[in-house]
């Protein structure tokens, strides 16, 4: 208010507040706490019985103290057949078994869902499920990563179809967000029929050992159809998904441990497919040299060494981050850092099969480089491969279609992409560990390198079936043909490094190609040999 000369006056404003609380005010509070309690003391201690945390306790830990803010919390279910509305039976519980919202990890922001096992077995409702579509489409909307808890007995079966077509719009929403930002997974309890397909369409899927289950169909539905006895764990236990069928990348032993690596994870990728990774500090230095690597490699190339240790001595210590390592264990990938930097690993592993390509390699491989690709991961590959795997099974399990999806992931690839030839890169398999011809920005070899066609040992029976001395031809041909000098003359090396020097070149050739700029033809999308 202002006097007559201009001078402004105060006045004193007093609020009053009513002296008693309305009856609203309590009834709001009281159903916050009931979607805090889940479905009671009583199931939260049968959850604990069986070694698992309840969904707050397990958002607790994943998320950064303090950092989580729910939506939906006071949603209820809206069915009312089967009993679903008695009030007796307090079938209306606050948040419905579905905890959502968003928190931070490591300070920056995550999209986060968990099944509540304590309220009706954490069966998926259509409340649930839009609940589920909400955060996804936020996450999609800022761009930040979706994370799922998953503790469930499946669709809730009183409400019929509805809670199916949950389940199909949670499908593809997956798919809607797939390569626009991180969606990942953390099996920690059941997870059967329609239910498995929404992790099996995100990016990394986690499980616990001993507590999660994943499987289209249940012991009971297999045993009748096809007679067979199986128990759960034997059917779709973690090992049986991180070391029979590549479902899932990584199990741990419970559910704190599985927890802490997802944050370790998170911290590897950037949040959307419009930014880059985060660069974290280090201290390792960047033009440190490794002399072991100058002798990692044996000098009898039948002779295995482990492609682990190497990519341990050239990445920032304590780095590398492996994903599906119990899964075809001849190749390895996995993040890891230089100078700080975000790196995505792919790595023959001589050790396992002497590091030939197979199926399961073919395709563990192909999705993590996709995955790299569409998040602008530069690649980082080590290559010791001596051809393709031979023989009926692989042949007959289509190795040439599921091999294809490999050099199809490596062409399509437009981040940085630098290859380390270790020893072996022999014929089709050469080609399509990131060779020169596949738009490699960076390739080089170590002096122990052979690159050709085969081996001279092969190369010569072919060539002199019927000629003694084939010792001496063997000798001639890899002077000729298997040393990295004959590629490097032709221009298809970039150069021939000392081992001990590989760390300091990539970090070099990552800041070079940090301006890179490639796209490729405009297409709808290709067609990749699925």
């Amino acid at each position: 208010m202002l006097a007559a000369n201009g001078t402004r006056l105060w006045r004193r404003v007093i609020v009053s507040y009513p002296k008693q609380i309305p009856r609203y005010y309590t009834s709001i509070a009281a159903k916050r706490q009931e979607a805090y309690e889940g479905g009671g003391e009583t199931k939260r201690k049968a959850q604990h019985d069986k070694g698992k945390l309840t969904v707050r306790e397990r958002l607790d830990l994943l998320l950064d103290t303090g950092s989580f803010r729910e939506y939906d919390a006071f949603v209820e279910h809206q069915c009312t057949d089967f009993g679903m509305d008695s009030k007796k039976a307090c079938t209306k519980i606050a948040s419905d078994g579905m905890v959502t919202g968003h928190g931070t990890i490591h300070g920056r922001r995550v999209f986060v869902y968990g099944y509540d096992f304590t309220v009706f077995g954490g069966s998926l409702s259509r409340t649930n499920a839009n609940k589920i579509l909400k955060v996804m489409d936020q996450a999609m909307l800022v761009g930040a990563p979706v994370i799922g808890l998953q503790d469930s007995g499946g669709a809730r079966i009183q409400e019929g179809v509805s809670s199916l077509t949950g389940y199909a719009d949670i499908f593809q929403k997956n798919v809607l967000a797939s390569g626009v930002v991180p969606q990942l997974s953390l099996i920690m309890g059941p997870c059967a029929g329609g239910a498995v397909y929404s992790p099996a369409l995100t990016d990394f899927v986690f499980m616990v050992r001993d507590t999660s289950h994943m499987f289209v169909t249940g012991p009971d539905v297999v045993k009748a159809v096809t007679n067979e006895q199986v128990t759960q764990e034997a059917l779709g236990g973690a090992r049986a998904h991180t070391v029979k069928s590549g479902v899932a990348n990584n199990a741990y032993a419970n559910d704190m441990e599985a927890l802490q690596r997802m944050r370790d994870l998170v911290d590897y990728l950037p949040l959307s497919n419009r930014e880059q990774a985060p660069v974290r500090p280090s201290e390792d230095p960047v033009d440190r040299d490794d002399e072991a690597l100058d002798t990692i490699v044996p000098i009898n190339s039948n002779m295995a060494y482990d492609m682990r240790e190497v990519i341990q001595r050239v990445v920032d210590r304590h780095s590398f981050f492996e994903i599906s390592p119990e899964y075809a264990s001849n190749i390895l990938v996995g993040f890891s850092r230089l100078a700080g930097q975000t790196v995505g690993i792919v790595a023959n592993q001589p050790l396992i099969s002497s590091g030939a390509l197979d199926i399961d390699a073919s395709v563990k491989a192909a999705r993590f480089i996709r995955f790299c690709d569409a998040f602008n991961i530069p690649l980082v590959s080590f290559v010791d491969v001596p051809g393709f795997l031979p023989g009926t099974t692989q042949e007959h399990g289509g190795i040439i279609r599921h091999g294809a999806k490999l050099l199809y992931a490596y062409c399509e690839a437009t981040v940085p992409k630098l290859t380390v030839i270790t020893r072996k890169a022999y014929g089709g398999a050469y080609i399509v560990m990131s060779s020169k011809q596949l738009r490699g920005d960076y390739n080089v070899a170590w002096p122990t390198a052979e690159i050709a066609v085969m081996g001279a040992a092969g190369a010569v029976e072919i060539i002199f079936r019927n000629k003694a001395g084939k010792e001496a031809l063997e000798a001639e041909y890899k002077e000729k043909f298997t040393t990295p000098l004959a590629a490097a003359r032709q221009g298809y090396l970039d150069d021939i490094i000392e081992p001990r020097e590989t760390r300091a070149r990539l970090i070099e050739q990552l800041d070079l190609l940090k301006t890179k700029s490639m796209q490729n033809p405009w297409k709808k999308h290709g067609t990749i040999p699925l």
